[in-house]
């Protein structure tokens, strides 16, 4: 739910972009706003003269309360759940599979930061995914708690089958509907009642293929797109398309796509990233990680100064191997002069 609050600090451009269907209201109330898109609802308002008030019986109050309602009741009409301003996330530490209390009391992450989950396989990775994707309330396995902006999450965001608040991108992501690309961004456009939405489309489609090895486009059919373009569809589309505030991702590296790209383009959007990640590269990139043994979170440590050093030279190893994998799909041989001049051209 939506408060007066919202109209008097989002400009008009704000809120028809993330409630396109408020032009009706101004329609319907005979409120004429081209010209004034980068002033708030209440701005806008107050442009109106004592005169002008008088004549056309304007009761600002009244249209402000009324767009707040109009507001809410098309959200609940149209079954979209409102879950904007989520500004962090706090992991309260519960028990690892042996029953010991996990080594820290509680973790705070921000909007926009990323954060890497790393530990052996079967540590426990995937199940602090899963508490976070359920608002766990002490209430699974692990006994831990999540809490969204400091409070306990509303109960609609972990039972609701509408549940936007996360969105998770896992390993095996693979589609099942005789859709085109196209027409699959096209149904998720019109359940967001996106106003511009050939534009939005394309601006998925070129995120997508600048996140992709291999470059497709909106004819392709989505049951044909290999691992890594299904991947890079997926997380174009939920940073810009989704209006889930908290992302999980679990071992990007295995997607075949340009991970530090696919990352910036996450945090671009302010969304929270979490991944868990068995790659130093993608580990590093974050601005902390979270390190899990025998099911419990183990410590927590923040990416140092000498830690970003080494980053650098994990990059440039990166862009060489990357560029290996180019020439192979090209079918270039491969031989230790290339792989020498290329490292070269990538440390510069």
């Amino acid at each position: 739910m939506i408060n007066i609050k919202v109209l008097q600090t989002k400009k008009l451009k704000e809120l028809i972009q993330e409630y396109p269907f408020i032009v009706n209201y101004f329609d319907d109330n005979k409120l004429i706003i081209e010209g004034f898109e980068n002033k708030t609802f209440k701005e806008f308002l107050e442009h109106f003269s004592e005169e002008e008030i008088e004549e056309w019986a304007i009761d600002t109050e009244k249209l402000e309360e009324g767009l707040v309602i109009y507001i809410n009741q098309m959200l609940q009409f149209l079954g979209i759940e409102e879950h904007f301003g989520v500004d962090s996330l706090t992991i309260i530490g519960g028990e690892d599979k042996s029953g010991n209390k996990e080594n820290f009391d509680k973790i705070t992450i921000y909007k926009s930061e990323i954060i890497s989950i790393v530990g052996p396989t079967g540590s426990g990775k995937s199940r602090l995914l899963a508490d976070i994707e359920w608002a766990a309330q002490n209430d699974t396995p692990t006994k831990r708690t999540i809490l969204i902006n400091g409070e306990s999450p509303d109960k609609k965001w972990r039972f609701s089958s509408g549940n936007k608040l996360v969105a998770q991108l896992s390993q095996n992501m693979n589609f099942v509907m005789d859709l085109t690309v196209n027409e699959f961004l096209e149904l998720h456009a019109k359940s967001r009642m996106v106003e511009n939405e050939d534009e939005v489309i394309k601006n998925i489609i070129d995120a997508a293929n600048h996140l992709a090895g291999e470059k497709f486009n909106l004819d392709t059919p989505i049951t044909s797109l290999s691992g890594g373009q299904s991947r890079a569809l997926m997380i174009a589309d939920t940073a810009i398309l989704s209006t889930s505030p908290i992302v999980l991702i679990d071992e990007i590296e295995n997607a075949g796509i340009d991970r530090k790209k696919a990352l910036n383009l996450l945090v671009n959007s302010e969304k929270i990233v979490l991944m868990a990640t068995h790659d130093p590269t993608l580990a590093l990139m974050a601005d902390k990680r979270i390190v899990i043994r025998n099911g419990g979170i183990y410590k927590v440590i923040e990416t140092s100064d000498d830690e970003k050093q080494l980053l650098h030279e994990l990059e440039k190893m990166d862009v060489v191997i990357q560029n290996m994998r180019s020439n192979l799909r090209k079918g270039e041989a491969l031989d230790k002069t290339i792989l020498s001049h290329k490292y070269m051209v990538a440390s510069k």
